[in-house]
């Protein structure tokens, strides 16, 4: 019989074994499985068993046979497609479940345990067709958040649990949907009041979450995080000038409250009162419109009665009316709770949401019908309303109904508690306003005979639905708009007429299914026109005092059981994606329009705008002199290329000065589209686009973002980034097809009036370019800008616009980058007209674009200027040039000769003499004269041209977006061109960023020196960035404007990159636009008008406590040297050092520091840093060569004794540190750190030294870094001991080991030591900060927590809480599980080694740098450290580098660290035990960077102490000295210390930074500005320093200063040498001359000494 069964079943086994370092067996696993339908290719996976059919008959047997054999575990894949076959979660093929139930019953009646399979099984079809298969990441997600994770806002921060959330992750949601996520506006405030800000509502109406503030619902839980999130949605809702209406409750009870009976429990009035009064007090100073319930008959009828919502309690006899009678005493205690505790003081209302339909009798002409309907509304409407607006009881309809139907059916259909009188008085006239949620209407008739329960049947009526009522996506909802208006009218007729309050419309709306155009929901804007025009019937024509009207919703949403299937929101929220964009829908622009109008009436013509004021008054530019060659100006390289990189790239704080002007930008080509709509002419670039090839993927500009057709969805961007400014041009072959007057299209002209309307009446400044490279192509015909002619044709078109549109137009811009047009459009030919003249067309081009500009100035100042006051100018672009070498004149000559040439060319005409400047016209004419040609290839300007040219623009607008580094070159005379005529090269500056196009690398500090060069070169104009410094310059900038509005047709690129700061879909028709993040960043850049110093970034003044220990820091390997001397056994890092190819320039410990024979130089060191402590480590080796206690290298432990008693004798305690990464070679031999019996050979290492240095040594830490050691020694093995072959368990049974061994030398110091030697012990835990790449996205917020919990965490978590986090236990053995092992690849601990392992920490060792930028990233089925972190990091551009490439200073992410571990961790005593900065390349003593790292570093550290209560008790700067640092050598670095390689006896001089920490020691902290002078800062000594001056080591020349310049060491050298070949000869001829006087002389001899960049040298 089994025989038999087995040929049917084929099976396969896997053995696993884990076994201990001593082979002891631990435990043990047999899987078997899975099944198979049959013996034949069993690995055949078609052939695995998936419950397609029935269970073999014998199949139990089987299993106990399996079992008697050993097996402990059986496979079982699921099959996804058998047991959903359409997807549907609530439509399972019942018997497909019923087999896998019977399956798992039979395997664990059996003995063994099932091991269920669901990654990789078959997709159902349906999600096949829509999402392919398992490779889609979008489908991978899906189940995973089925099956795994929990993710979003829903439990950030400790956020309470709510019946809502247990409701979806039981399952009863449609396709599983759960609110965990929803919209993350959780992360995404700003976002939501951008929307805000584009529609220009004044106000908006949001819930609180209860469980959000009180977790448990009650006052005692209260969760500051959640309270400060809604401090932030208010806030940021009144800085955009938007009222915040509150809702109280709107459906999510804490799940705590409904586990106590919820609304059906009498206590929960009480809860709600304290939870009101808590959000009164806290928000009530701002709140001022305050809603307790939103539609509390849901939660009474769906929520208690029919079940369909959550709690699901189906009771709708007791508990649904029991629900109410709580909710609105509830709901009178917070109003009363408000009207005696706050409304006099914060002056607000308090009212409650109640939702109804229209109740409208089937038949009007029937009295029962009529009477029916009647009944609805009281049982629906009065149920709340009558207590609360009326008399403060039930209706008597209500009432007398449920005693008529309990008579009549003989049983109680409807419990109606009782109101006490005392109650009725207190809930009586509880509301100032009447809330009121309105979708739909219903025809209802009557119905009698029903003794069932429920409101319809308690009620005696029937609902019906006219068929002729458009539909929505809800069949509970159809468009009945004239039922609002009625239902209107009742309640003012039946309720508000008696308490004399407003009716506020709190929710109106219509859901749209998720398919089709869902951008086009031309169905939600004809039912809100509907709707929204009844309501004004109610209030024009009928006397109802509504006085608000709020749309259902702002965007898509979570809609209850129907999750997100149906669509509400007036925003799309694209849900497939973890950032939740929002993008407007048609609705959302109509709806906005009836804010903007109040109404439906056109707005009447608002008073014109005074944008600048009424009048500019400009005076014309005063005529300068020619430039010289090289010009004034270069002394801005003088003043700024000798700029440090610390120097360029430290960020400056600042705003702008008051009236700045900001704004946006856009083109007509490459936004409006609209290419042969309404009679526009054909323009160069229809032309060019046209032509195959000429542009990628064959894209134009014949729709771009279909703005000729959308200027709401234009201006609705513009309002939510609050923009003052907006520069867009005009289409010159819209207004005038072929570029003539005569030619005039009116309609194009209506388009631009529409716009600059649109702008003017939302206050935002049209800055209006006449021409951006989109001429007519009629007038290309006759030759374009080559032709003379084109100087009166642009002048008839200016004319005309200045005519047009000057009454409202204050800022004209003639041409936009005349310099691409010349030579990229006539030279080059990239672009439209595509001429390839290189060496004579862009310079006449050029000569017609300038005559152009002056006439159209002069037609404006002339003719407009008096009666339109507005600017006028041109738009230059340029790339700011940067010397390859500032010391080389020729090198600044040709910096200067590329700036005239790109800038020069125009700037110099209209902003100096009305002439192109004199380096320009000597080049072009004497290459014209090498050339052999008769005259220079750039045309001349008669005098009268100069005299018309000169002065023609009120401000300088320029774009820029680069920065390159010149040379000088000499071009091949044999090609002609503008190009070759410049003798220069160019090349992109190091550091340069990439960006999406190569040729604009982004190199900020560029910007800030152009404009100063623009100031001295032009006399300092008014600046205007009108595409892509001031406060510290003096540079008059008076406005930026950001490029671009949104994505658009960029140029040659197409659509294949994308400028904007909105998406813009260009796939669908209707081009939604979508704000990104820089929208959101433009705008807080905006509002703050630039970069105020922000609350991180300020210094504070304080001390830290008394006793603080001020240390710096060192580690063995690094500094000691003496690799092979008293009998020092190998280190792992002597055998990588001296491997090939391991360390840079192979670099090695040798000799390092020499500190092994150096002692009495660093306890030098140490005092002249005025430390009182100094953290060191213990070199294994050093002292047991082999690493066990075999044997003692009394030697060695001599050296450690002689380091310590010196450091005493200085009055310095010591910080030992046992392990910093110098394993004893003999025992990596053996397996290092992965093999378990380590764990006994550090105890006994550690019981070793503590017994011979412990009763001089009060402090110790067990191991550094141990993060470090297990990933890169034996993850990446990038360290020693260099081992990379199992990255996806060697690094976590390596960390297994290192944590068991702490624990071990920890107890051994308590267990032996602690008694007698009094010291404490503990571990030093290394981890960066990470902060979310997008802190607006729920996906990188929980990365940047993931990449810390799996850093700090890894080692942390089981030091002070006994095991890993459950973050990562979990995450690593789903992925583990997923990947087909048995088991998790992290190690587990035994319950005894948890319990030894926790609490073995005296303090918190805290080592720490830098923070990183974290997002998520799926690396699938890879098994390694970052694939279970699922993350990547990298960092912010502009956080200042250092010698590291990991290594950025953000010093805020050390505050956020350490108040992390606070609250984390128990608050436990920390000590930071690594902390500094690195420095590579040529030596400065003045590290300047290094002063600026220590100073706000540690002032983050002491407001962790002061505003954060973090329990600090010291700090280690690292490092002393510069010394080796680890595979980099010597080539970073970070010591306080120079370290002179180059000498033989290794002179250790200080750095100014020492001085620096040395005052911070001194003061215990940081004095203020008044408190200075002070007498605990230390001065650096006048004196000098014999031997401190070092020789350049190799490879590195210090940077000198020489006569007050600093200049290499070579170049002071030289220099010297002049100087004093010069004195000799001066010596020669004085003696010459006195020889008859003196007989004899002698030389004064004056020794070369050499400086070091440091104003001063010291001694110690």
């Amino acid at each position: 019989m089994m025989k038999v069964l087995e040929a049917f079943l084929s099976l396969g086994f896997l053995a696993v074994f884990w076994s201990s370092s001593n082979a002891e067996q631990q435990d043990f696993m047999l899987l078997a499985g899975p099944l198979k339908t049959s013996q034949t290719s069993p690995s055949d996976e078609d052939n695995t068993f998936n419950c397609g059919g029935p269970l073999p008959q014998q199949s139990r047997t089987y299993f106990l046979y399996l079992q008697s054999r050993g097996v402990t575990h059986f496979k079982v894949p699921m099959s996804w497609s058998l047991i959903l076959p359409s997807g549907d979660p609530s439509q399972p093929h019942e018997d497909t479940v019923r087999c896998y139930k019977t399956l798992v019953q039979q395997l664990t009646e059996s003995g063994i345990k099932p091991l269920l399979v669901l990654h990789r099984s078959a997709v159902p079809e349906l999600f096949r067709a829509r999402y392919g298969g398992w490779e889609n990441p979008l489908l991978v997600q899906m189940f995973e958040h089925e099956s795994f994770k929990v993710e979003g806002g829903w439990a950030k921060h400790g956020k309470g649990e709510t019946i809502w959330d247990r409701f979806s992750h039981e399952g009863h949601v449609i396709g599983n949907q759960t609110t965990d996520l929803a919209c993350d506006s959780y992360h995404k405030v700003d976002y939501d009041v951008y929307l805000l800000r584009g529609m220009m509502v004044p106000n908006y109406q949001f819930s609180i979450s209860w469980a959000r503030i009180f977790p448990t619902g009650h006052k005692e839980s209260l969760l500051e995080k959640g309270v400060a999130y809604y401090d932030k949605m208010i806030d940021t809702l009144l800085q955009s000038g938007i009222e915040p209406t509150v809702t109280l409750h709107h459906w999510d009870l804490p799940q705590a409250l409904q586990d106590t009976g919820g609304w059906e429990n009498d206590t929960i009035v009480e809860a709600f009162k304290e939870f009101s009064d808590f959000c009164f007090s806290r928000y009530g100073d701002r709140v001022k419109t305050w809603i307790t319930f939103g539609s509390p008959w849901v939660v009474s009828n769906l929520g208690y009665g029919t079940g369909e919502h959550p709690p699901r309690v189906k009771d709708p006899i007791i508990a649904s009316y029991k629900v109410t009678h709580n909710i609105i005493k509830s709901h009178a205690e917070a109003w009363h709770i408000y009207n005696d505790n706050y409304r006099k003081l914060q002056g607000g209302k308090v009212g409650i949401a109640l939702n109804s339909d229209w109740a409208e009798p089937r038949n009007p002409s029937s009295d029962q019908d009529v009477a029916a309907a009647e009944r609805y509304l009281n049982f629906m409407l009065g149920w709340f309303a009558h207590p609360i607006f009326v008399d403060g009881d039930y209706p008597t309809v209500l009432k007398e109904q449920i005693e008529k139907k309990k008579g009549s059916c003989g049983k109680e259909l409807a419990r109606l508690p009782v109101f006490t009188e005392a109650e009725k008085q207190r809930i009586q006239g509880t509301a100032d306003f009447f809330g009121l949620n309105h979708y739909t209407s219903r025809l209802i008739s009557e119905s009698l005979n029903s003794c069932d329960a429920g409101p319809n049947n308690v009620g005696d009526f029937l609902t019906h639905i006219d068929p002729a009522w458009p539909p929505t996506a809800s069949d509970q909802i159809q468009s009945v708009p004239w039922g609002l208006r009625r239902l209107l009218n009742y309640i003012s007729s039946e309720y508000t007429s008696i308490t004399k309050v407003p009716i506020y419309i709190t929710g109106n709306g219509m859901p749209t299914e998720y398919n089709g155009d869902v951008f086009n929901d031309a169905d939600r804007v004809d039912y809100l026109k509907a709707y929204i025009n009844e309501a004004m019937k109610a209030v024009l024509l009928d006397g109802t005092g509504v006085q608000r009207f709020t749309v259902q919703s702002l965007m898509d949403g979570f809609e209850g059981p129907q999750g997100y299937s149906q669509r509400f929101g007036l925003h799309y929220v694209y849900f497939e994606d973890p950032d939740r964009p929002r993008t407007p829908k048609a609705s959302a622009y109509y709806y906005s329009k009836v804010i903007e109008r109040n109404g439906f009436a056109e707005p009447a013509a608002k008073a014109k705008m005074e944008i600048y004021g009424n009048k500019i008054d400009i005076p014309r530019l005063p005529s300068l002199p020619p430039s010289e060659i090289p010009s004034k100006s270069k002394v801005i390289w003088e003043k700024f290329s000798p700029q440090t990189k610390f120097e360029r790239q430290l960020y400056h704080y600042g705003t702008f000065s008051e009236g700045f002007h900001w704004g946006v930008s856009s083109s007509a080509y490459q936004v409006e589209g609209g290419s042969n709509a309404d009679g526009k002419g054909t323009s160069v670039w229809d032309t060019f686009t046209q032509k195959p090839g000429n542009i990628p993927n064959n894209d134009n500009g014949d729709v771009a973002c279909d703005s000729y057709n959308k200027i709401d969805a234009d201006l609705y961007m513009l309002r939510a980034l609050k923009v003052k400014t907006y520069r867009f041009s005009l289409s010159w072959s819209r207004i005038f097809p072929n570029g003539y007057k005569s030619s005039l299209n009116q309609k194009g002209v209506d388009y631009y009036n529409r716009l600059i309307d649109g702008l003017i009446a939302n206050n935002i400044a049209p800055m209006v370019t006449l021409y951006h490279w989109d001429l007519p192509q009629a007038l290309q015909d006759i030759n374009g800008w080559d032709n003379p002619e084109m100087i009166n044709i642009f002048s008839e078109y200016c004319d005309f616009c200045y005519a047009t549109f000057g009454d409202r137009v204050k800022f004209w811009i003639t041409f936009n980058e005349p310099q691409t047009i010349a030579w990229s459009g006539y030279g080059l030919g990239q672009i439209p007209p595509s001429v390839k003249q290189p060496g004579d067309a862009p310079y006449r081009v050029a000569h017609n674009l300038l005559k152009a500009h002056a006439q159209a100035y002069h037609t404006y100042d002339e003719k407009y200027r008096a009666s339109q006051g507005g600017l006028v100018s041109i738009s230059l672009n340029a790339e700011w040039a940067e010397p390859l070498d500032i010391n080389v004149p020729r090198e600044v000559v040709a910096a200067d000769r590329a700036l005239q040439f790109q800038l020069g060319w125009f700037a110099h005409p209209i902003f100096k003499n009305g002439d192109y400047p004199d380096a320009m016209k000597w080049q072009v004419g004497n290459k014209s004269e090498l050339q052999g040609l008769t005259e220079s290839r750039l045309p001349s300007f008669t005098d009268e041209d100069k005299a018309f040219i000169q002065g023609t623009a009120d401000v300088f607008c320029i774009n820029t977006y680069t920065t390159k580094v010149v040379r000088h070159v000499t071009s091949r005379l044999d090609i002609e061109s503008y190009e070759t005529d410049q003798d220069v090269e160019k090349k992109y500056a190091d550091g340069s960023i990439n960006t999406a196009v190569n040729e604009q690398k982004a190199v900020a500090w560029g910007l800030r020196r152009l404009l100063n060069w623009l100031k001295e070169e032009y006399g300092d104009p008014e600046i205007y960035i009108t595409e892509n410094a001031h406060n510290l310059d003096g540079v008059r900038v008076k406005g930026y404007i950001a490029s671009s509005l949104m994505d658009s047709f960029e140029w040659l690129k197409g659509y294949t990159v994308g400028y904007g700061l909105h998406y813009v879909n260009f796939k669908l028709s209707s081009r939604p636009r979508s704000p990104k993040r820089s929208a959101h960043l433009y705008f807080d850049i905006m509002k703050n008008n630039g970069f105020p110093l922000t609350e991180d970034e300020e210094m504070l003044y304080g001390h830290f406590p008394e006793g603080f220990m001020w240390s710096t820091s060192s580690a063995a390997y690094q500094i000691e040297g003496a690799w092979r001397s008293d009998g020092k056994g190998l280190s792992i890092w002597d055998k990588f050092a001296h491997t090939p190819e391991k360390m840079s320039q192979d670099y090695n410990g040798d000799i390092a520091c020499n500190s092994y024979n150096k002692i009495a130089e660093d306890i030098n060191s140490l005092k002249t840093l005025r430390v009182r402590h100094y953290r060191f480590s213990i070199s294994w080796p050093r002292i047991m060569p082999d690493g066990t206690n075999r044997k003692i290298n009394e030697a060695g432990l001599n050296y450690y004794h002689r380091l310590v008693d010196a450091l005493l004798e200085a009055n310095i305690k010591p910080q030992v540190t046992l392990y910093h990464w110098d394993l004893p070679q003999a025992l990596q031999d053996v397996g290092g750190w992965e093999n378990e019996t380590i764990v006994e050979r550090f105890r006994d290492y550690a019981d070793v030294v503590f017994n011979s240095l412990g009763d001089k040594v009060k402090f110790w830490i067990t191991l550094n870094e141990a993060y470090i050691v297990a990933l890169h020694g034996y993850g990446y093995g990038n360290l020693a001991p260099g081992i990379n072959s199992n990255p996806g368990t060697a690094p976590y049974v390596a960390a297994h080991n290192l944590i068991k061994s702490h624990a071990e030398a920890w107890h051994v110091y308590n267990d032996k030591y602690r008694a007698k030697q009094g010291g404490i012990i503990g571990i030093t835990i290394n981890s960066d900060w990470a902060e979310p790449r997008n802190p607006y996205k729920q996906e990188d917020v929980d990365a940047a927590m993931r990449v810390v919990q799996f850093m700090m965490g890894w080692f942390a978590h089981p030091v002070f809480n006994g095991d890993y986090s459950d973050l990562m236990k979990n995450i690593i053995r789903e992925r583990s599980l997923a990947a087909g092992r048995p088991q998790s690849r992290l190690p587990e601990f035994t319950p005894a080694e948890v319990a030894r392992i926790k609490g073995t920490h005296d303090y918190f060792g805290f080592n720490h740098y830098t923070t990183f930028l974290a997002f998520y990233v799926d690396f699938q089925n890879q098994e390694h450290y970052e694939a279970d972190r699922g993350a990547a990091v990298i960092s912010d551009r502009t956080w200042l580098d250092s010698g590291s490439d990991w290594l950025k200073v953000n010093p805020p992410g050390f505050r956020k660290i350490l108040k992390f571990i606070k609250e984390e961790y128990g608050n436990p005593p920390i000590y930071v035990t690594e902390n500094g900065v690195s420095e590579r390349g040529p030596v400065n003593l003045n590290d300047a960077l290094r002063i600026h790292f220590y100073k706000n570093y540690i002032n983050q550290a002491l407001k962790a102490y002061l505003l954060d209560g973090v329990d600090m008790r010291g700090y280690a700067a690292w490092s002393l000295l510069d010394n080796l640092e680890w595979v980099m050598g010597y080539d970073e670095r970070f010591g306080l210390f120079y370290v002179n390689r180059s000498d033989p006896s290794l002179p250790r001089i200080p750095k100014k930074s020492v001085w620096h920490y040395a005052t911070i020691i001194n003061c215990n902290g940081f004095i203020s500005p008044g408190e200075s002078p002070h007498e605990c800062q230390i001065h650096e000594p006048d004196v000098d320093i014999p031997g401190t001056t070092p020789p350049s080591p190799p490879g590195e020349e210090l940077i000198v200063s020489f006569l007050g310049l600093e200049v290499s060491s070579s170049d002071a050298a030289l220099g010297l040498n002049v100087l004093f070949s010069l004195t000799i000869i001066a010596a020669v001829a004085v003696v010459g001359m006195a020889y008859a006087l003196v007989k004899a002389s002698k030389k004064q001899k004056h020794p070369v000494e050499e400086h070091i960049d440091h104003e001063n040298k010291y001694k110690f």
